[in-house]
Order: structure tokens, then C-alpha cells, then sequence
């Protein structure tokens, strides 16, 4: 009975830290405009302030492994929380570029640690369920960046003032991160090998999917309101609703995908979801009309939804490298994805088109389904990998 008291206080505490990481991140976004107002930057100096956040992630991604080895998910996940709580009113009244620049690196040090602790937290969690749950956890993830993003703008369209509303968020995440404590685990796997270990073997493989899931998103987020704005004459008033029918199928999809998991295992899960992002896509860039673009972008999110859930699941149980080394390499050539994917989505549309980058995409998701079938997912775990 202790046992099983145990092991709930953690898979809450799990579902709380993915919680709470989407909901500050979101929150983050709904600033954006105020940061720009505040320092007075123009685009090519906002986009260069963003990329601090991302480096900073980049930068304590790979040794977070190591750190919850020596101290345990629970104090690491915690330090990077107060981290974000102390940085996150800075970013709405800082009036200076640098500080500005050096605000977002710190708070993308705490974006980045938490997110590679809550994992290692979650492969554990699920080990010891010995059931799927990634994708219940990842689908909290999903469900606070809606609600980080809806309570702020909220209260900010309620004449609320961004400090005051931000530290009604901040108490949020306070109280939240109260209640997840006693289940975070103050252990982790013990460190085997260096604190950073390049991707290889199968490892590799794995952050290649996640690469190319998270570029596919970072692309949606990007791109899908320019898209339609731009390509196919939606009014821009409505623009938003591509990312909506996205985000929200993606929500759905992966607060459901524990029981599609376990009913028709990893395999169908991943290829299946990669052809129907793919087909998702291909509803986006070839047929003209809005209205079926908003039902693409629905499709590439319930496709999407599942597959970067079920490679954390496998990168645990894999032995081709230890996991504290495993998780942190994984996961930071898939957020290389979220960095890079709308530059070069960019890049290609300059020289050509949206519909041309799109559908690379496309291809690349198809790339997707076919390196599943290589990586024998069904067999991970329950075989020597």
C-alpha cells in the first residue's frame, strides 16, 4: 500500500512538473510584445534577444544528466524553478537590450533543466509503473502552455498590470511546485561515463526523430499564420487558428496516447502518426482552400502528438548509453529542431517557397515513419538493444 501511495505521489508530481513547464513557457510568449515595447528593438534584434533563450537551454541541457545523478530530480527541478520565478518578472520591465539578452539566457537555463529533469523524472516514473504514461505527461505539457498562455492574456485583457499578473502567475507555479515536492524523486540513475556524451547508436537515431518532430512543430508555430495569411488569403484576424487546430488536436492526442500506446503498441503509434502528419501537411500545401488547411494542421498535430513521448519512453530502456547521458543527448538535438527548424524554413522560402518548404517537411516526417521500422521499437526493452 505504501508502495502504491508512492508511486502516485510521483506520477502526479510528474504530471505537475510538466505542468508548470509548459505554463511558464507560455507565459513567456504572451510577454514577447512587451519585452519589444520595453527595449524598443526592432525584428532582427528581437529575433537575435530570442535566440539567447535557446542557447541558454542548449548550454545546461547536456550536463543536466549528470546534475540529477549527484542531487536527484527533485532538488534540480526545484533549483530551476526558483530560477525561472526570479528571472521572470525581469523580462517584462527590462529596458536595456543586453540585460535584456542576458535575462532570457538565464531564463532559458531554467526552461532548458527543467525540461530534461522532468524527463529523466518521467522515464523513471514510467519504468517503475512498468505502463505508458509518457504521453499523459507530455499532454500536461500541452495543457499548461494553454493555460499559462490563456490566464495571462486574461488578465492582462482584464487592465490587470503585466507586474501584477505576473506574480499571480508566479504564485500559481509557487503553489503548483509545493504540491508536486514530495513526489519528486530525489534520485536518479547514477552517473556511468561523462557528464556529456555525443548521440550514438541508437541514441542517435532517437534524436533524429526528435529533431524532426520538434522542427516540424517549430515550423507550425512559426509559419502556419504566415502561411495562411499570406498563401492562401485567410483574413489575418484569423490567422491564429492554425496553430489552434494544432495545438489543441496535439493536446487531445497525447492526453489519450498512454492507451493507444499500450493497445496497439510503439510502433503503429509512431508510424502511423508520422504518415498522418505527413498527410496533415500535404492538406496544408496542396489544396488551396483555408478552411481544409485548418483540418491539416489539426491532422499534423494529432500526428505529431505521440511520437517524441514514445522516444523518451524507448531512450530509457535502451542500453546502447547510459541514461543520465542518454536523455540529456537526446533531448538536445531534438530542441536543435525547435532552433533551427523555422530559420530554415526561412531559407527555403526565400529561394523558393512555403509550399516548398512545407513540403520537405513533408518528406521528412514521411523519413520518420521509416526510421521507425529500423528502430524495432516494439523490441526495445525487452531485448538486448
Amino acid at each position: 500500500m505504501l508502495q502504491e501511495k508512492k508511486g502516485s505521489n510521483s506520477r502526479l508530481a510528474t504530471r505537475l512538473a510538466f505542468f508548470v513547464a509548459g505554463f511558464v513557457t507560455a507565459t513567456w510568449a504572451v510577454l514577447v510584445p512587451y519585452a519589444r515595447a520595453n527595449t524598443g528593438v526592432n525584428d532582427a534584434t528581437l529575433g537575435s534577444l530570442l535566440l539567447c533563450l535557446g542557447i541558454g537551454a542548449l548550454l545546461t541541457m547536456p550536463i543536466t544528466g549528470a546534475l540529477t545523478s549527484r542531487f536527484g530530480c527533485r532538488k534540480v527541478i526545484i533549483a530551476a524553478l526558483i530560477l525561472i520565478i526570479l528571472v521572470l518578472p525581469l523580462l517584462a520591465v527590462i529596458t536595456q537590450p543586453i540585460l535584456l539578452g542576458l535575462a532570457l539566457l538565464l531564463f532559458g537555463i531554467g526552461v532548458g533543466v527543467t525540461d530534461c529533469a522532468m524527463n529523466i523524472q518521467a522515464i523513471l516514473v514510467e519504468k517503475a509503473s512498468a505502463v505508458p504514461l509518457m504521453s499523459g505527461f507530455h499532454g500536461l505539457y500541452s495543457v499548461g502552455g494553454i493555460a499559462g498562455a490563456g490566464l495571462m492574456t486574461l488578465l492582462l485583457a482584464l487592465g490587470i498590470n503585466v507586474v501584477v499578473a505576473l506574480f499571480v502567475i508566479i504564485v500559481c507555479v509557487v503553489v503548483l511546485a509545493v504540491l508536486s515536492y514530495p513526489g519528486l524523486l530525489t534520485y536518479a540513475n547514477p552517473k556511468e561515463g561523462p557528464a556529456f556524451a555525443v548521440p550514438h547508436g541508437i541514441v542517435l537515431l532517437l534524436g533524429i526523430v526528435c529533431f524532426s518532430v520538434f522542427l516540424t512543430e517549430g515550423t507550425v508555430l512559426d509559419w502556419s499564420a504566415v502561411y495562411l495569411t499570406q498563401v492562401r488569403a485567410m483574413p489575418e484576424t484569423l490567422g491564429g487558428l492554425g496553430y489552434t487546430c494544432f495545438a489543441v488536436a496535439m493536446t487531445l492526442a497525447r492526453l489519450t496516447g498512454d492507451k493507444v500506446v499500450k493497445h496497439f503498441g510503439r510502433l503503429k503509434v509512431v508510424v502511423v502518426g508520422a504518415v498522418v502528419a505527413a498527410l496533415g501537411l500535404a492538406m496544408v500545401t496542396f489544396i488551396p482552400a483555408w478552411h481544409l488547411s485548418l483540418i491539416g494542421y489539426a491532422l499534423i498535430g494529432a500526428g505529431c502528438a505521440n511520437i517524441v513521448p514514445v522516444m523518451f519512453s524507448v531512450v530509457g530502456q535502451q542500453t546502447v548509453m547510459p541514461q543520465a547521458a542518454a536523455v540529456p543527448a537526446m533531448t538536445t538535438l531534438g530542441y536543435l529542431g525547435v532552433l533551427s527548424g523555422p530559420a530554415v524554413i526561412g531559407y527555403v522560402a526565400h529561394f523558393s517557397s512555403l509550399s516548398v518548404s512545407f513540403s520537405l517537411i513533408m518528406l521528412l516526417m514521411l523519413c520518420v515513419g521509416a526510421l521507425a521500422f529500423k528502430l524495432n521499437l516494439n523490441q526495445i526493452g525487452s531485448s538486448t538493444d
